[in-house]
C-alpha cells in the first residue's frame, strides 16, 4: 500500500479527509455515500477515527479494511493507547496489517467518557504517543502520523511544553502530523513556527492544517470543547444568527472554511485536512471554490 507521506509530497495542493466509524446501519450507509462521493476526487488519504478507550475498535478496523480492499482510496487507521496493554496494541496493529492497512495515526487518546478527565495508564500499557509511534515502527513497514494541537494539548502546562512533547513524537519516527481544527490561520502558523524553531524540517515531515466546515452551531461548539479548540467571537457572530436554519449555517461554514483554506494556500501550505463528520457536500464545495477538484468532477 502507498505510504501517506508519499502522497503528501506533491507539487500541487492536495487534501485529505477524516471519517468516524458508524454506530448503526443507517449511519454506515451515510458513511459509504460520503466515501463514494469523495473517492473520484482522489484525496491523499482518508482516515477513520478510533473511539475513546478503543470503544469503536472493531468497527474502525472493519471500515478501514473495507476502504483498503473495496476502493481506490488510501486509508489511515487511528490507534490510541487508552485502556490497551502493549499486547493488545500489537494485536490491533497486526489486525490492520492483515487487512492491508499500513498507514496509522498514533494517538495517546482521551479517557473514556470525559475527554478532559484524568489520564490513567493501563498497567501493561503506554504513557505517551511517542511510545506508540516507536511500537508501530518496530512492528513493520508502517507510515505513522501523529496529532498536533494549535492551542496545546489539554494536559500540557503551556505551549512551549506542548511543542517539546510534539517534537518528541516526531523524532520517535513519525512521518507527518495532522492538526486539530482551528478557525484562525494565525493559530496554525504559530504552531508551525514553534515546531520549525525546534529544528523540524516541515518539508520532510508535513504538518497538515485541520479544517472543519461548520454544519451546526451546537455541533461545532461540542467538537471545539472536545478538541480544546477556541472558536473566535467573529466566527460565532457569523453563524449564530442562522442557528435555526441548518442549510444557512452550513453555507456560512463553507464560506469560513474556504477563507481559511485560501489563506493557508497563500502561506505556502500544500496540504489541507478536512474533518467531514461523515458528510461530503461541504468539503466538496470548499474544494470546488479552491479549484482543487479534478477536471472530471467539476
Amino acid at each position: 500500500m502507498t505510504a501517506v507521506v508519499d502522497r503528501l509530497r506533491s507539487d500541487r495542493p492536495v487534501f485529505s479527509v477524516e471519517f468516524f466509524p458508524p454506530k448503526d446501519a443507517e449511519a454506515e450507509r451515510q458513511l459509504w455515500r460520503a466515501i463514494r462521493e469523495l473517492e473520484p476526487l482522489d484525496p491523499a488519504f482518508v482516515s477513520v477515527t478510533y473511539g475513546a478507550g478503543g470503544s469503536s475498535r472493531d468497527r474502525t478496523i472493519r471500515v478501514t479494511g473495507r476502504i483498503a480492499q473495496e476502493t481506490t482510496l488510501t486509508p489511515v487507521a487511528h490507534l490510541t493507547a487508552v485502556n490497551h496493554s502493549v499486547a493488545e496494541l500489537r494485536n490491533v496493529i497486526g489486525s490492520y496489517a492483515s487487512v492491508g492497512v499500513r498507514n496509522i495515526l498514533a494517538l495517546r487518546g482521551d479517557p473514556p467518557g470525559d475527554p478532559n478527565g484524568e489520564w490513567v495508564k493501563h498497567p501493561q500499557g503506554l504513557t505517551y504517543a511517542e511510545e506508540l509511534v516507536r511500537l508501530i515502527r518496530d512492528l513493520g513497514d508502517f507510515c505513522v502520523g501523529v496529532a498536533a494541537y494549535p492551542f496545546g494539548h489539554p494536559r500540557s502546562a503551556d505551549l512551549d511544553t506542548d511543542a517539546e512533547f510534539f517534537v518528541r513524537k516526531l523524532r520517535a519516527g513519525s512521518h507527518y502530523a495532522v492538526s486539530q481544527m482551528f478557525f484562525r490561520v494565525e493559530d496554525f502558523l504559530r504552531l508551525r513556527d514553534r515546531i520549525a524553531a525546534r529544528g523540524i524540517d516541515l518539508d520532510q515531515v508535513p504538518l497538515l492544517p485541520g479544517l472543519m466546515p461548520i454544519r451546526s452551531v451546537k455541533g461545532i461548539q461540542k467538537m471545539a470543547e472536545m478538541a480544546n479548540t477556541e472558536i473566535p467571537p467573529e466566527v460565532i457572530a457569523r453563524v449564530e444568527p442562522h442557528a435555526g436554519d441548518l442549510e444557512a449555517v452550513r453555507a456560512v461554514g463553507v464560506d469560513i472554511a474556504t477563507e481559511l483554506a485560501e489563506r493557508l494556500l497563500a502561506e505556502g501550505l500544500k496540504q489541507l485536512h478536512f474533518y467531514t463528520m461523515n458528510r461530503s457536500n461541504s468539503t466538496v464545495q470548499v474544494l470546488d471554490r479552491l479549484g482543487l477538484l479534478p477536471a472530471r468532477a467539476r
